[in-house]
């Protein structure tokens, strides 16, 4: 049993598929399993059942994937620890983020992590909570920032900030003077929305789909600042997350809460192993609260 070995179980265990796992390995299926196997019959145990759709882990492989994780996580941390003596970089951070949430964090947060961690080299993915998750699982990304609870079987979520689904129209719109809009209301009302691979659309539509509603798309665009751009030449409407309103600097557009119901919209940090993450989630965590709700020092600072 090698480390590398080590890693290809840890992969299979997670993803139950090999298939799937010799893709985020970027290895042959054929080489994969016959690693497995190697790997089995070296420990003298059976790690999986298999059948035709999965592989199921027996006692042996949650035994050996509760050892082998930290083994391989001390072994990163090691190889990291010794890049610095030549001059590399200590790890790369992939992060995806999607463009509804509040576009101050991404700038900031980086400015927060380069002076926490010099050597880690960050690279944000603007992307749909769909694509995201998708990403997340086949191990092309370290860390979401998306709406809560991931959709996904095998992610986990952690809370950054809460916000709620406001309705935006134009200045002159018929609604101007409403200070709330109920649901039933906005449903009548002509939209420019995002499109639907977005998970702000698809909350939207379950909204009204508990009233028995559609939503009345006129338009759309996949992108939330075309659509703040465009909505002050036309008479549509939107929909949006709340804290998006603290970037868009146009005062020709009203923001209006929704009511009965209310929309709550919980944002946070999605990944899919705490134990190898435990690290990265904390200073992620930290460094967005810091962003997300500054307190009063870090607000001089700024």
């Amino acid at each position: 049993m090698d480390f590398r070995q080590l890693r290809y179980f840890v992969a299979v265990y997670e993803e139950g598929h090999v298939g799937r796992a010799a893709e985020r390995l970027s290895l042959s299926q054929p080489a994969l399993s016959q690693q497995i196997r190697l790997l089995e019959h070296g420990l003298d145990v059976s790690l999986f059942e298999r059948s035709s759709k999965r592989l199921l882990p027996t006692l042996a492989a949650h035994t050996l994937y509760n050892h082998a994780v930290p083994l391989l996580e001390g072994m990163q941390r090691a190889r990291d620890a010794l890049r610095n003596f030549k001059g590399q970089s200590q790890r790369t951070l992939a992060i995806g983020v999607m463009q509804t949430v509040h576009s101050s964090l991404v700038p900031q947060m980086l400015e927060h992590v380069r002076k926490e961690q010099p050597h880690l080299v960050v690279q944000i993915y603007e992307l749909s909570a769909m694509e995201i998750e998708r990403r997340l699982l086949n191990g092309s990304l370290d860390i979401g920032i998306s709406y809560l609870p991931p959709r996904q079987p095998g992610l986990h979520g952690m809370l950054l900030y809460e916000d709620e689904l406001k309705l935006v129209i134009p200045a002159n719109h018929p609604l101007r003077e409403f200070k709330k809009v109920s649901m039933s209301q906005a449903a009548e009302l002509p939209m420019l929305l995002l499109g639907e691979e977005f998970q702000v659309r698809q909350i939207w539509q379950s909204q009204l789909s508990n009233l028995g509603r559609r939503p009345h798309v006129q338009a759309e665009l996949n992108n939330m600042a075309g659509i703040l751009d465009s909505l002050s030449h036309m008479k549509l409407a939107t929909v949006l997350p709340g804290r998006a309103q603290d970037i868009q600097e146009n005062e020709e557009l009203l923001w209006k809460p929704l009511s009965e119901p209310r929309v709550p919209l919980q944002i946070g940090l999605v990944y899919r192993d705490a134990l190898r993450q435990q690290t990265t989630l904390e200073l992620l965590k930290s460094v967005l609260e810091e962003v997300v709700n500054p307190t009063p020092a870090a607000l001089e600072r700024l």
